[in-house]
């Protein structure tokens, strides 16, 4: 269920707060609803008292993310929806990137900087790495932070956030410290939801979020060892959009409407939105092996998903080809393709690896981006769940294996991939934010103040 996300006006930040967001009860009256019943007093000194007056309020939710890879928007989008699936109109759904829209330099060019170092990639390598040290990336945070935090501040309250969840791994420290400065961390729930498998930037990690949801229990370790407490910390898995997750679908039904053979098995091959990677190499060597030369027939199709990459999409398309070839550019039907599919091909990216075990797809990673996605092999690999080689002969020579004398191999990988996949975390971390805001009680009385200086932040 997709919904748009809602923009409220500009206004001043004393102005934000004089007002009572609407009252409304959401759709699904099953789930266990949060009374904060309160409206706004106002002392001479500016500062903000909540008074009880016997409503509900409808509660915002602030998402931050930024578009430094593709899986930090579609887990905001994704825990969106699930709000909405879940708890209706009982939530109002911000999706932002505060740093883009309210920042300058650095923070508001992360996205083009992010693009710029992945495609080279040994700069990525030296930014992930040299930052890692606790001591360097508090410096450069604690510095930015002092540079920006009134536009940081801003940025957040613009939107009275009841809850922040933080995708990113840059958008933890900077907002904590505006919420306490401001004496909001007792008002504000702060939760962190880290999007990466195994292999994650200590960044994602602050000892003064409420909650820290870990995809896996590798990084719940890792969280355990940055000072988490064990309270703090929930394995749910990584929360993969519910259209995805809950689609009960049929793979011959699938391939009638996709118009794919019904008979042949199917390797789904991927070169992420921007059709990256070896993908033409692939595809070639793919076609080759998966035709028999001795039964003269092919033993296989194949699918690619060339993204944005038009150019990659119509050279594919004038191939000539031995085997049923189906060329795709951007897809924003992935659960459908998926589960027409008997094998995937893709890197190592976790967005796709967590859609692909939900849907039993053994997994080939033909690579990775350091750092980050590293980690993601060997959560894959050691799983029983895929194989890794950055070979495209290698790569056609296990799937035409899989799909002719090692199908008990595949079958085998498919059962592990199911094993590991986790399809319904995106609505368990919802209903636990939820308990948190029934735990927290009432809001009355708690201050706001909304005018520190933020001159003594360091």
């Amino acid at each position: 269920m997709d919904a748009s996300v809602a923009t409220p006006r500009k206004s001043s930040i004393t102005e934000m707060f004089q007002k009572v967001g609407g009252y409304r009860l959401g759709r699904n009256s099953s789930h266990r609803r949060c009374s904060k019943e309160c409206d706004y007093d106002y002392d001479e000194d500016g500062t903000v008292e909540l008074v009880q007056i016997g409503a509900e309020r409808t509660k915002n939710v602030l998402i931050l993310m930024s578009d430094t890879g593709g899986g930090h928007r579609a887990s905001a989008e994704a825990i969106r929806n699930a709000f909405q699936i879940e708890f209706g109109d009982e939530y109002r759904i911000f999706v932002k990137d505060v740093w883009k829209e309210y920042t300058g330099w650095p923070l508001n060019d992360m996205e083009r900087s992010y693009k710029f170092m992945v495609k080279h990639v040994q700069l990525w390598k030296v930014a992930f790495h040299s930052t890692y040290p606790r001591w360097i990336h508090n410096c450069y945070l604690a510095a930015i932070a002092a540079y920006y935090a009134k536009e940081v501040e801003a940025g957040l309250m613009e939107y009275r956030p009841d809850i922040i969840i933080s995708v990113h791994p840059l958008m933890q420290h900077i907002p904590l410290w505006v919420l306490n400065k401001q004496g909001l961390q007792k008002k504000v729930i702060f939760v962190t939801v880290i999007t990466d498998l195994n292999s994650c930037h200590p960044t994602w990690f602050h000892p003064g979020v409420n909650r820290c949801y870990c995809p896996s229990q590798e990084v719940a370790k890792r969280a355990l060892l940055d000072g988490l407490e064990e309270s703090q910390i929930r394995v749910f898995g990584l929360p993969i959009r519910p259209s995805f997750a809950r689609a009960v679908l049929s793979k011959d039904q699938l391939r009638n409407e996709l118009e794919m053979d019904p008979h042949l098995p199917a390797v789904l091959l991927m070169g992420g939105g921007e059709g990256m990677g070896p993908v033409k190499k692939t595809a070639l060597a793919l076609g080759e092996s998966l035709f028999d030369k001795d039964l003269g027939k092919p033993i296989g199709q194949l699918i690619i998903i060339c993204g944005r990459n038009a150019t990659l999409a119509t050279t594919l398309e004038t191939e000539k080809w031995t085997i049923p070839v189906k060329v795709r550019g951007f897809e924003t039907q992935m659960e459908k393709w998926m589960g027409a599919c008997d094998c995937i091909i893709t890197k190592a990216g976790p967005g796709t690896i967590a859609e692909a075990l939900i849907r039993g797809l053994p997994i080939v990673l033909n690579d990775y981006i350091p750092g980050q996605e590293k980690g993601n092999v060997p959560y894959v690999v050691d799983n029983g769940a895929g194989v890794f080689t950055r070979s495209p002969n290698e790569t056609a020579r296990i799937v035409t294996e899989w799909f002719s004398t090692k199908k008990d191999e595949l079958q085998r990988m498919s059962e592990n991939a199911l094993k590991l996949a986790q399809p319904e975390a995106v609505f368990n971390i919802v209903k636990d934010i939820n308990e948190l805001v029934c735990q927290r009680g009432p809001l009355a009385n708690i201050p706001y103040i909304l005018t520190s200086s933020f001159t003594n932040l360091i």
